[in-house]
């Protein structure tokens, strides 16, 4: 068994001007916290964020896919394997499909809720029926319905997961059978400070107005706000193998993966508008095997605008671990932080010491990366 490991990732990053995730007004999403009001960015936005980094970097098999029109991907798959045209391969599909129990949508088609599947899982599926698609297409619907009821499409879903379903999990509440336990849990990201809504107020002019007329072909505003965020997530290591079918080094891969794709991906709202892509200025990574310890408790007293927030609050999470690790008796298996702090600033002197004091001296993100890829290699050789 695998030994009990969490990786827990505390990120500090200062966003400009920016609405990253929107609420039902269509302003960004807060929170009350410590008596007064946060930006908050949900944590479905940032993994949804996160999840749709690492897929780039992935081959398309390896990828995964949420969707309700499962029904028209498979539909494609067995069309393209085969000479079927599309309304056979849909025949087909519904059969194969058929076996989940999946509940329908108000649409035709379409499944009552997403599905999370591995493209190479609907890749599996449809190869089920490849060399077989002639002779399925030519039975009637109850004869096909009961040609494919042998075929292993449930355990083809719930077997060689991607990454992504690995990580997030799956859940299907009306058929246990589906559902996959994540391996990651992430937090809402929150303000180290207090924050307050604005309203930028925009005019969009005719570009082929006459000389005679005024005014602006559009008006209208977008709620912001700018903020320094706690960005917190836990990986357990031993339900990502076991999601990953025990493969060990899939999972050291997928961790590498998922601490790359959630310090460096963004939510995407309105980043036209506001250009709000930013790089993390605190990154620190802590192994546990006990449990996994959010430190946002270093912000309920919200952080004071004095010269900036930025290294304020970064000596507040260094403390916030200090303090934890001194009163619990806290010895993590592995701690270390990359950050953009310098001591050729004397003004960041302070927050330079107190970091190293928390978490060793500062690394650069792919000396973290690869060092803690070793440890856990370590931790795991040691367990076996």
């Amino acid at each position: 068994m695998t030994q009990r490991l969490y990786i827990d990732l505390h990120v500090l990053q200062t966003v400009p001007p920016a609405n990253l995730n929107r609420d039902d007004q269509g302003n960004p999403k807060e929170a009350i916290y410590g008596g007064v009001r946060r930006s908050r960015v949900s944590s479905q936005a940032w993994k949804r964020a996160t999840r749709q980094h690492f897929d780039t970097r992935a081959p398309e098999p390896d990828r995964a896919t949420r969707t309700k029109r499962i029904a028209a991907e498979l539909t494609t798959r067995i069309a393209r394997n085969t000479s079927l045209d599309r309304e056979n391969a849909a025949r087909i599909a519904a059969a194969l499909l058929a076996q989940l129990g999946l509940s329908q949508g108000k649409k035709a088609g379409d499944t009552a809720y997403l599905l999370f599947y591995g493209n190479a899982q609907l890749d599996a599926v449809a190869d089920l029926v490849t060399t077989r698609a002639a002779e399925l297409a030519a039975l009637e619907d109850k004869e096909l319905s009961e040609a494919v009821q042998e075929l292993p499409v449930a355990s083809t879903f719930t077997t060689g997961h991607p990454v992504g379903v690995a990580l997030f999990g799956r859940m299907v509440a009306d058929i246990p059978k589906l559902n996959v336990d994540a391996a990651v849990q992430v937090a809402h990201a929150l303000s180290t400070h207090e924050t307050q809504l604005e309203f930028d107020y925009y005019t969009a002019v005719d570009d082929k107005n006459e000389k005679d007329e005024t005014g602006a072909g559009m008006i209208g505003t977008i709620g912001f706000n700018s903020a320094t965020l706690y960005r917190y997530a836990t990986l357990g290591l031993a339900q990502l193998t076991g999601n990953l079918g025990g493969d060990a080094e899939a999972a050291l891969d997928a961790v590498d993966r998922f601490v790359e794709s959630f310090v460096l991906s963004a939510p995407t709202g309105y980043q036209n508008s506001f250009a709000h892509r930013t790089r993390p200025s605190v990154i620190a990574v802590v192994v546990r095997t006990d449990q996994p310890v959010n430190l946002v408790s270093a912000f309920e007293e919200p952080v004071a605008a004095q010269a900036g927030i930025q290294a304020s609050s970064a000596r507040r999470l260094a403390e916030e671990h200090l303090t934890a690790t001194q009163v619990w008796g806290d010895t993590p298996l592995y701690q270390a932080a990359a950050h953009t702090f310098s001591t050729r600033e004397p003004s960041a002197k302070d927050t330079v010491e107190t970091l190293a004091q928390a978490f060793g001296d500062p690394v650069t993100f792919d000396d973290l990366r690869t060092t803690l890829r070793a440890r856990l290699t370590n931790a795991l050789a040691e367990s076996a």
